[in-house]
């Protein structure tokens, strides 16, 4: 936005008392209590608020300084809005003491944290042996103690990342059915697309409009979903075989893989912005497992087995956060020491092999880092 020239209320009457005195044939009482002085107060308030006004409307008006609710109104006149939230999903383990008679699990039966704050629902899942479209539900047989069915939480958003055991209570009574559990953390529950990323996004679709160009394909892939990215290999065959006319797609969902029904959308996206008789592959990328195995020492005030833990989950945060780009990633050896050296209390860190070694690791454009085992003794 440019930079307007505005006014403190202190200058709106200074400059008032200026111009009457500079119009005036003798000298005006502007002293606290003056008549003029009144005047100039009360009309330096009106333009105080006049001016705090034209700043609103000029930055309401501009994706660059709006945001929230303005900012999608803005998106909106261009038929462009932001990505919507994604709700959490898991497979939940339904259990029971006696598994004597035959239990139904049926879509919508509620599972929840133990205060009741966070709720999933059951879904269906038709690669799920034990569904039963006919009976809209999950069978779990008789002399069967336990199965595990799809959920998915009832709000959309970051709100369903829970930790491991975390769902462990009926919010819906089952009969023949006594405990519930995730067994695993849930991870997938994704927030509205941010203001920032939203404006970033939104860049790259108007430069897309003219579509048939790389800016049209890599707006498509990113436009399926939050937190999908892609890259194009042009002229390039997935094998790395050299075909004019020819683009291969490597797209990430976020978590370093795709699955078939992201596939697919990305496949769609592409196919309604692709140039002319061009042709075109998607594929997930390949993951690049790292193991990790280090001896650390810490100091006297904290206790070695307490921070495991935590430079276990350090390495794995920074092994994730290596986003792969067009030219490939690359894993520097020495930054492993670094992240566990960023744990307070660690003092040293010695014996670090990544990948069972002392060199960097380096991928190409079609694969993803993923952590692996993180051994630290």
């Amino acid at each position: 936005m440019a930079n307007l020239n505005t006014q403190s209320f202190s200058a709106l009457v200074s400059n008032f008392a200026t111009a009457v005195q500079g119009s005036a044939s003798q000298l005006i009482d502007f002293t606290i209590g003056s008549v003029l002085r009144a005047i100039a107060e009360a009309t330096g308030g009106v333009a105080l608020w006049l001016q705090g006004l034209i700043l609103q409307v000029a930055a309401l008006t501009r994706a660059a300084t709006s945001s929230g609710a303005d900012l999608d109104s803005f998106f909106a006149q261009f038929g462009f809005s932001r990505l919507p939230a994604d709700a959490a999903t898991t497979q939940e383990t339904f259990s029971r003491f006696t598994p004597t008679n035959q239990a139904l699990i049926l879509v919508g039966d509620i599972v929840q944290t133990q205060d009741g704050s966070v709720q999933f629902a059951v879904v269906a899942d038709t690669s799920n042996p034990a569904y039963s479209a006919a009976q809209n539900g999950y069978v779990l047989p008789a002399g069967q103690a336990s199965v595990s069915v799809a959920v998915q939480c009832t709000v959309a958003g970051t709100v369903g990342n829970v930790a491991s055991g975390a769902l462990n209570t009926l919010g819906t009574a089952i009969s023949g059915v006594d405990t519930v559990s995730n067994g695993v953390a849930v991870t997938n529950g994704a927030a509205a697309e941010s203001d920032a990323a939203a404006r970033s996004r939104f860049v790259l679709f108007i430069a897309s409009l003219e579509r048939a160009t790389l800016a049209a394909v890599l707006n498509a892939i990113q436009s399926v979903q939050v937190g999908m990215t892609g890259i194009v290999a042009e002229n390039q065959q997935y094998n790395g075989m050299v075909q004019n006319g020819y683009f291969t797609v490597i797209a990430n969902d976020g978590s370093g893989s795709l699955n078939l029904t992201e596939k697919t959308n990305v496949e769609n996206a592409v196919e309604a912005v692709r140039p002319l008789c061009s042709t075109y592959s998607v594929h997930a990328p390949t993951a690049d497992v790292i193991t990790v195995s280090m001896t650390i020492a810490v100091d006297a005030d904290h206790v070695k087995a307490d921070l495991v833990p935590l430079v276990q989950a350090a390495v794995a945060a920074y092994i994730s956060s290596i986003k792969t780009t067009s030219s490939g990633a690359l894993l520097p050896y020495s930054a492993i020491a670094t992240q566990a050296y960023s744990v307070a209390g660690v003092t040293n860190v010695t014996a670090v092999l990544v990948n069972g070694g002392t060199s960097d690791i380096s991928i190409t454009y079609q694969q993803a880092f993923q952590p692996g085992n993180i051994t630290v003794n």
